[in-house]
């Protein structure tokens, strides 16, 4: 593969524009078996296999991804839309190549896995993979997210049983249970979902006569926030983070 289409995949710009920076000396690849001596390439047309491949673009390091997933630490006061109408979107707390990676149809660049409200905080998957996105989404999958919720008022046992056995939201009439709960504290409530609707967490809560005084997202499926990643930082997903969010992710990957 051409090394200027490889750039071009990972969304460093039109074919002209990665040409360019490959021409400029801006663009080191690190050759097999030489893992920590990157090596400048001025030849756009010089190929490479792509798979696997580490280089550098203006200094910064970047693997070769066919698909790119990603874990975010999402602040409070941002918003999961391109088009933010009040707070910041989240997508600028990513480097521009992520926002630019090339799709088919008009989307662009990498886009939430479902999203969290402007003062919901915590973790927040991002890919270009649509098979993904449907795999994590859909409730038909069952894949447990867990919130770690601050309620106004002292939690006591009903509340947990009634969340438990199920809730009536006002716009379903079907009861929307917890796959688990657990008070961990007096006003701290660990709340395990897998289905998502619009403000969910705060409406099963007002329905047990309590209110959501903030929200984190600690977990999916086996995936948990890392302590080391603070809010606003991302970080790539590795095989083992996948995997351990559903079974049979590493397949879905290894057809992408």
């Amino acid at each position: 593969m051409q090394l200027q289409d490889i750039l071009y995949s990972q969304g460093f710009g039109t074919r002209r524009v990665c040409a360019g920076l490959i021409q400029q000396g801006l663009v080191q690849v690190y050759e097999p078996g030489q893992p920590a001596t990157p090596v400048r390439c001025l030849q756009a047309a010089a190929e490479f296999a792509a798979e696997g491949l580490r280089f550098q673009v203006q200094g910064v390091d970047w693997p070769y991804a066919g698909k790119a997933y990603l874990m975010l630490n999402k602040p409070s006061a941002t918003e999961c839309s391109q088009k933010p109408s009040t707070y910041p979107s989240i997508y600028t707390l990513l480097p521009s190549p992520l926002r630019l990676r090339p799709q088919k149809g008009a989307v662009q660049g990498v886009q939430a896995v479902g999203r969290l409200d402007q003062d919901t905080t915590g973790l927040l998957l991002l890919t270009d993979d649509g098979k993904f996105i449907h795999r994590m989404s859909s409730p038909r999958h069952h894949v447990a997210k867990v919130y770690e919720v601050t309620v106004k008022h002292p939690l006591d046992a009903r509340q947990v049983s009634q969340l438990l056995a199920g809730v009536v939201l006002d716009d379903d009439p079907r009861p929307v249970r917890a796959a688990a709960c657990e008070a961990v504290s007096e006003c701290h409530l660990r709340l395990t979902l897998t289905e998502g609707k619009y403000h969910q967490v705060k409406r099963m809560v007002a329905a047990v006569s309590n209110r959501v005084e903030a929200l984190h997202r600690s977990q999916i499926g086996g995936l948990r926030l890392p302590d080391d990643l603070a809010p606003g930082q991302w970080r790539w997903l590795s095989a083992a983070d996948l995997a351990s969010m559903v079974g049979t992710q590493a397949a879905v990957c290894s057809q992408a």
